[in-house]
């Protein structure tokens, strides 16, 4: 896998695949993207309900979206509001460790020396078991793809997916993958996404999703949260 860093229009790094020709994040902002679609529109909108979130991120990356949603778990610790996050991310080929160093995403916090550790920690972590990053964060990190992801009977609250778009891994954006997301959520569960193609929504749908557009981040007019229905009673 041939990567190259670059630079989005926030200021901070993304990760291009030469083979794919595809960056890992949004160029016009790598941190903003994040924060706009995963945070703000996912991890913060479950937090109004729950304060022990499972979540399963599609797409572990550069460990951004992770050390975002870690950022608001020791925010909320020092708040004296705890949070506990059970974080499983698949990504079936790790960005290297050497890469991950030049990333300079430890800038964007307040306390950039403590982010640096924190974003080496989150992909130093052991894959395929449970590591607990810091207290109330717990990481499981799977060197699978989602068509092979047993998810053994867990479900989940939130679904970061963040995938290449569907022009490079078409598979993660159609029906069955889309079929398979909404049976490992819990009832009322969300599912959050930059992407907003037609089809997409029609599938997420027709796979049992209340389909909401929301406002995309700078460079995108829509993006997507869904929230699985919750089951009819017959009477």
């Amino acid at each position: 896998m041939k990567l190259a860093i670059q630079q989005t229009r926030d200021g901070s790094h993304t990760l291009c695949n030469l083979e794919l020709n595809q960056t890992y994040h949004s160029i016009h902002g790598a941190v903003y993207e994040s924060i706009h679609v995963f945070i703000r529109a996912g991890l913060e909108y479950v937090l109004e309900k729950k304060k022990d979130v499972c979540i399963l991120e599609i797409g572990f990356g550069t460990g951004l979206n992770a050390l975002l949603t870690l950022q608001k778990v020791l925010e909320r610790s020092a708040a004296g509001e705890p949070i506990r996050i059970h974080y499983t991310s698949l990504e079936p080929y790790p960005v290297p460790l050497e890469v991950v160093y030049q990333l300079n995403y430890a800038q964007y916090f307040d306390n950039a020396a403590l982010y640096q550790s924190l974003l080496s920690r989150l992909h130093q972590a052991d894959w395929e078991q449970w590591r607990e990053i810091e207290p109330g964060f717990q990481l499981e990190k799977k060197q699978v793809t989602l068509n092979d992801f047993d998810t053994c009977g867990r479900l989940f609250d939130l679904i970061y997916f963040d995938p290449f778009p569907p022009t490079a891994q078409p598979y993660l954006w159609g029906k069955m993958a889309l079929a398979k997301l909404a049976d490992a959520l819990e009832a009322g569960g969300v599912f959050t996404t930059y992407g907003a193609q037609g089809q997409f929504k029609r599938d997420l749908k027709a796979v049992g999703m209340e389909v909401q557009s929301l406002p995309g981040p700078p460079g995108k007019r829509e993006m997507t949260r869904a929230v699985k229905l919750l089951p009819s009673i017959n009477n």
